[in-house]
């Protein structure tokens, strides 16, 4: 298998870093809608879900958390 998604996990390393999406997008001067695109695909190419998104921000899942700290 040959992993082609290495911009994603540097979208998703800005965003468990700042938290939110709009802060990761700010930070790499994108738009949040790009940000969430990236994580969609992430998400979909790995097969599980990194984020909990709640009313007033986002938290890591559990995989997510594992992810992160690799």
């Amino acid at each position: 298998m040959h992993f082609k998604h290495y911009g994603s996990l540097r979208v998703f390393a800005h965003v468990a870093k700042h938290g939110s999406f709009s802060a990761a997008a700010k930070a790499l001067n994108l738009t949040s809608g790009a940000i969430g695109h990236q994580i969609r695909l992430l998400e979909s190419t790995l097969g599980f879900v990194l984020f909990h998104r709640k009313p007033r921000g986002i938290v890591l899942t559990s995989k997510g958390e594992m992810l992160f700290s690799a």
